[in-house]
């Protein structure tokens, strides 16, 4: 089926120029020939130096010690003050010790790791003055593992080098944090090329896990991480072709929603009126994933993850009606905790049906049931594919991301604004769809001084502008005098100084606001992976902003196809 026609629309990438097909199927991240020298392992653990001690005398085993330093690295972090972290951490650490070791370390309170810890942050400062060899030595690597040939184009790839063994960490109060993520080996790792190119060699004396040729799938290496069970993958760069092919089919699958949507709400709409339960429940469902940008929630195995739900997914006691709150009717208070384990809590007025339906949906039930129990995700998604092919819950919140995006920037933006003020109006777009898709993130440890730098530049920069004033002023007078061009030349440079110093207090300001506002939400996982960047890019034409403000080197890389794509007049 074909999804669109480009005509020989150049897309720029690192390596390669190249055209788009004048047209291209949804089949399209189909390759012919793949070939890479496959992922760069985790170095061996070398041990800690002899005046590098633990809290008791004697040495510990290279296992038992290669886990004490995970926890070592991390001990300014706020993980290692966490129970759970703590508990799980000194769990798996004793798997890894000898008997002997067991019997001597048996209370992690009393464990003394701040010498480890004063190495490692040693060791890290010496990285960062990294010798000519080292470099040359990192630039070769690049080049042998960080590209591969597919279809007679030399791609990049995303990251080659395999996670080194660590402690998981998770998001939010996951109950697995502190957990051993357990080093890689070849024997763990499936290699997927072509059957016609030079497959990748293990190192000496191992062997790959699988070599498959599958090339209905994008993905170069991949492996199961042991903490959760999922599957990590090594993928192509974010510029590459194939990325930027999948990126447009996306956004495109999006705006055929935009065209059919209006239908779609009138049919859940006059779903909820329906006779059978499962109508309804999935009515109210896809009404919520609509309005709200709710995730459908996957099914999972009791007790194996954190305790984390999607729409498809909530419980009786994740939701509270009120008939009425603060002057509205008809409010749903929503508190739970979504993906990553973080706390999705909204108060939301809804359509009285809807409301009327979720008295019904929770009739004798239990804070623990299902609230939707005759739906789960297979059930919507199907469902969604019958009203326009390739329907999901996430095309539906790049749909809202996007289109709240665009509405938001027609709203916010000014044409007298400033550079600066502009920037501020775009990031407070962005940020509503943040806010809308629930992308928050704890505000970083180091925001309280970095405010109170920026605030000393501003009282500093306030001072500056005051006796720059008091000087223009003072040239004034001196010029009403004397009427010369020497002292009428200085009131123009004491006026321009003035303007500059004022314009620089005020990109100074809006810097202060933009941090204050995005203090607790995450601007990027939105504008990378939910919002069509030709809205983005049509905005930074029509305004003369410069395309590096909003999106950096990488994120110019990524999105190449739609800064050559947009123009101004681009309506998502």
């Amino acid at each position: 089926m074909v999804v669109g026609t480009l005509k020989k629309t150049q897309i720029y990438s690192p390596s390669t120029l190249y055209l788009w097909e004048e047209e291209r199927s949804t089949d399209g991240s189909k390759w012919k020939f793949l070939e890479h020298k496959g992922p760069v392992l985790a170095p061996p653990y070398e041990p800690l130096p002899g005046h590098v001690r633990f809290f008791y005398d004697g040495e510990l085993s290279a296992p038992a010690e290669e886990v004490a330093t995970f926890f070592a690295k991390m001990l300014d972090h706020e993980y290692t003050t966490k129970e759970m972290f703590r508990k799980n951490f000194y769990k798996d650490w004793r798997k890894e010790m000898t008997s002997e070791e067991k019997s001597k370390i048996t209370d992690i309170n009393k464990c003394n790791f701040t010498e480890m810890s004063e190495y490692f942050k040693a060791q890290s400062e010496a990285r960062k003055q990294m010798s000519k060899d080292e470099k040359l030595e990192n630039e070769r690597i690049l080049q042998e593992y960080g590209f591969c040939v597919m279809d007679n184009h030399k791609e990049r790839i995303g990251n080659f080098r395999i996670e080194p063994p660590g402690l998981f960490r998770g998001r939010g109060d996951h109950p697995k944090m502190g957990m051993l993520k357990r080093r890689i080996r070849p024997e763990d790792i499936i290699i997927n090329c072509s059957k016609d190119s030079k497959h990748p060699k293990p190192p000496q004396g191992t062997r790959w896990k699988e070599v498959r040729h599958d090339n209905k799938v994008t993905w170069l290496v991949s492996w199961t991480e042991n903490i959760q069970g999922s599957i990590k993958y090594i993928m192509l760069n974010p510029s590459s072709r194939i990325k930027g092919e999948k990126d447009w089919q996306k956004y495109e699958t999006a705006r055929r929603l935009k065209k059919c949507v209006e239908r779609l709400r009138a049919q859940y709409r006059e779903d909820w009126k329906s006779k059978e339960m499962r109508v309804r429940q999935r009515a109210v469902a896809l009404y919520f994933i609509d309005k709200l940008a709710l995730r459908a929630g996957n099914e999972k195995e009791e007790g194996e993850t954190a305790d984390t739900v999607g729409c498809c997914s909530l419980r009786v006691e994740h939701i509270k009606l009120y008939p009425k709150m603060d002057d509205q009717e008809y409010v749903v208070e929503f508190d739970f905790l979504g993906k990553d384990s973080i706390r999705y809590y909204n108060k939301m007025p809804v359509e009285k049906r809807v409301f009327k339906n979720l008295q019904l949906f929770l009739e004798n039930k239990q804070p623990e049931d299902d609230l939707f129990d005759r739906l789960n995700t297979s059930i919507l998604n199907k469902h969604l594919q019958e009203l326009m092919d390739g329907l999901t819950a996430k095309v539906f919140r790049t749909y809202n991301a996007s289109i709240t995006l665009q509405q938001q920037l027609k709203e916010l933006t000014s044409p007298d604004e400033s550079i600066p003020a502009k920037i501020l109006s775009y990031n407070r777009a962005n940020r509503a769809v943040a806010i809308l898709c629930n992308h928050q993130r704890a505000a970083p440890k180091t925001f309280e001084k970095s405010m109170q730098n920026l605030q000393t530049k501003i009282d500093e920069k306030q001072k500056q502008l005051s006796a720059t004033r008091k000087q223009l002023k003072g040239a004034k007078t001196e010029h009403k005098a004397s009427h010369d061009d020497r002292s009428k030349k200085m009131v123009e440079v004491k006026r321009k100084a003035v303007q500059r110093i004022e314009e620089q207090l005020m990109k100074l300001q809006m810097q202060a606001t933009d941090r204050e506002e995005n203090k607790q939400i995450a601007l990027g996982t939105s504008k990378l992976n939910y919002l069509d960047p030709r809205i983005s890019v049509a905005w930074v034409k029509k305004w003369d902003v410069p395309m590096e403000k909003i999106y950096n080197k990488t994120q110019r890389e990524k999105f190449a196809w739609a800064i050559d794509m947009a123009e101004e007049d681009y309506e998502f």
